[in-house]
């Protein structure tokens, strides 16, 4: 193991600056996580990556923001700009549950500790530096910011808000995967270009006044989004706005979308093509210390002690899933490193004091898309579609697992590797799919195998989400059927190599097309496969997704037909109390929910 010294992390304190004898900083971060230098974590990311632009950095890692705002001025004014950024959470969904009660702690602070950061924590923190140091820009990033980009749906305030560049008072917003954007970013302040004339950076959003935006060079590729007074006004137009921002967000060639408030227009630059390997491959391979900050030491972060000895192996998904945030973020085109990237962290991972030999991820957003892509590019290249695998796989969709085969197998010949796991979620529909080409099918049921036998932990979570087609497909999820034939499967390799591992199926209750009769027949499905349902959630409106925007306007985006969702607390409950029917404080209940729908038969297959 490296010894590390304090200065082999970036400064956080006054003190840390000095002692690399440094006298004024080009740029200050200040994040809403613990200071944690690894790949996994946002501000990490981008500290090393300007690093490596040949500037000056440091992480202030949770600023007060309560008192008298020393931690906002203590390293001073930077050369450059401040960067902000909320965390790896969306500040509010990282504080409320679904039903928006506080929680009562904080993976992404040390000890768990809630209450470190303040809620919208992107517009607080802005705010503040803009108020002390007003002629210094903010560059504005991570999930939060990228996610609030445009006219959005807030379920705390349960209404909509304007996009956060407004609220925030930044400079400039970086949405996405941030490296390409700020790389650019740095090349034209070097070139002595300011804040305000950066108009032309991709996947960036800055805001301007509205006659401004029509000396665009590019203004005949423009998309223009109903106003935001427009959307308060019609929830009909939020809806279709949804549909052109999610289509252009997963666009190769997607067009510039502006967006007017008032007097003022926020203008989103298309976004970078999807990073190349070796573009992937430079920010993973970046000096991270992979610890956290000294300042932590004898304390534990959640976050960190769950991702410590597991390897993120690409960015992206292109499921599409309706509640989930990773496309909007992340893009649905696969960014994958190489594998001697990739075995490169595996060793440094090794080498960490206390790892013991097991591997606990080798996965990414979805595990099992690693290096896929398109058979002909050219087709993805006009391609719409948020989802390559709904309503059904694509034909273009080369869905080859011999790379990850081959990871796998180079992981586990590694001699500190006892056992690599598979700790993110796999898409068992891909697994399924007949190809035309039976070579690829071959390798897909070797893949299975291999998986089951050799990376499986004792249980493998898997995410039917629903037992209803109807509520499948408003997810973007593939049929019931397909898990009872990844069920059998499962079992029949477990049994020829002896093995007691067991299937974890997740579910969601409350989502936009789910009814309470949908819900008890999900309890009615999964009884006689004799789940008691833990893995479980109540649908959570998080901006900038699909099942959010049917949720607050009732419309779904594409079809512009109208989508039951239940919506009060009472609603909620109905539909969650048939995750725990087996539950003896449950059943009068359900009981009698079941007698006033008229659906007794449901009750007989409950409770015989």
């Amino acid at each position: 193991m490296k010894e590390y010294r304090l200065t082999d992390w970036q400064p956080t304190t006054k003190k840390e600056v000095e002692l690399r004898g440094w006298d004024q900083l080009d740029v200050i971060l200040f994040s809403g996580d613990a200071y944690i230098d690894h790949p996994a974590f946002g501000a990490a990311v981008i500290g090393r990556m300007l690093e490596a632009e040949g500037l000056k950095v440091a992480i202030v890692p949770q600023p007060n923001w309560r008192d008298d705002l020393r931690d906002f001025k203590k390293l001073g004014t930077p050369r450059r700009f401040f960067g902000v950024t909320a965390g790896a959470m969306d500040s509010m969904i990282n504080h409320y549950t679904a039903n928006k009660r506080l929680r009562s702690d904080d993976a992404y602070t040390a000890e768990g500790k809630a209450g470190m950061r303040p809620d919208r924590t992107s517009i607080v923190y802005t705010n503040i530096l803009k108020e002390l140091f007003p002629d210094v820009p903010v560059l504005l990033g991570g999930i939060e910011a990228s996610l609030r980009r445009v006219t959005h749906y807030d379920y705390w305030d349960d209404k909509l808000h304007q996009s956060i560049l407004i609220d925030s008072k930044a400079d400039l917003l970086v949405y996405g995967m941030g490296e390409n954007p700020l790389k650019a970013i740095i090349t034209e302040l070097k070139d002595g270009k300011s804040f305000n004339e950066l108009t032309d950076i991709p996947q960036t959003v800055y805001l301007t006044d509205k006659n401004k935006v029509k000396q665009s060079p590019v203004e005949k590729n423009d998309i223009y989004l109903f106003s935001h007074e427009e959307c308060l006004e019609d929830k009909l137009k939020q809806a279709k706005n949804f549909r052109i921002v999610e289509e252009q967000s997963n666009m190769v060639n997607a067009s510039r979308i502006v967006q007017t408030y008032n007097d003022k227009a926020v203008v989103i630059n298309p976004p970078y093509p999807p990073m190349s390997e070796k573009e992937i491959d430079a920010s993973f391979d970046l000096p991270y210390t992979r610890l956290p900050h000294p300042k932590y030491k004898g304390k534990t972060i959640p976050a960190f002690e769950m991702i410590k000895f597991s390897v993120n192996m690409h960015r992206g998904c292109f499921g599409g899933c309706a509640f989930c945030t990773i496309s909007a973020h992340q893009g649905k085109f696969i960014a994958s490193r190489s594998k001697e990237s990739i075995l490169k962290e595996v060793k440094q991972v090794t080498e960490m004091p206390d790892f013991k030999g097991y591997l606990s991820d080798l996965g990414g957003p979805s595990a099992n898309m690693y290096k896929m892509k398109g058979k002909d590019e050219t087709i993805c290249a006009k391609c719409k579609r948020p989802s390559c695998i709904h309503p059904k796989i694509c034909k273009n969709l080369n869905i080859d697992h011999s790379y990850l085969l081959d990871i796998y197998k180079a992981v586990d010949s590694l001699p500190k590797i006892k056992k690599s796991f598979v700790g993110s979620g796999v898409r068992y529909d891909m697994l399924l799919h007949r190809n035309e080409d039976n070579r690829l099918n071959k390798i897909s049921d070797e893949y299975t195998k291999e998986l089951i036998v050799n990376h499986v932990s004792g249980r493998l979570k898997v995410a039917p989400e629903h037992t209803s087609d109807n509520v499948l497909n408003n997810m973007r999820k593939p049929s019931f059927q397909q898990f009872y034939s990844f069920r059998r499967i499962f079992d029949k390799i477990n049994g020829e190599n002896g093995l007691k591992q067991q299937l974890i199926p997740y579910f969601i209750s409350s989502h936009p097309g789910c009814t309470e009769v949908d819900m008890a027949e999900l309890a009615a499905t999964t009884k006689p496969l004799g789940f008691k349902l833990e893995q479980i959630q109540d649908f959570t409106p998080s901006p900038m997704t699909l099942a959010t925007e049917i949720y607050y306007t009732g419309y779904h985006p594409y079809t512009l037909e109208k989508v039951y969702t239940a919506r009060t607390k009472e609603q909620k409950l109905a539909q969650r109390q048939y995750f725990f029917w087996y539950d003896k404080n449950y059943r009068n209940q359900i009981i009698k929910s079941l007698k006033k729908l008229k659906r007794e038969d449901l009750i007989k297959r409950l409770y015989n």
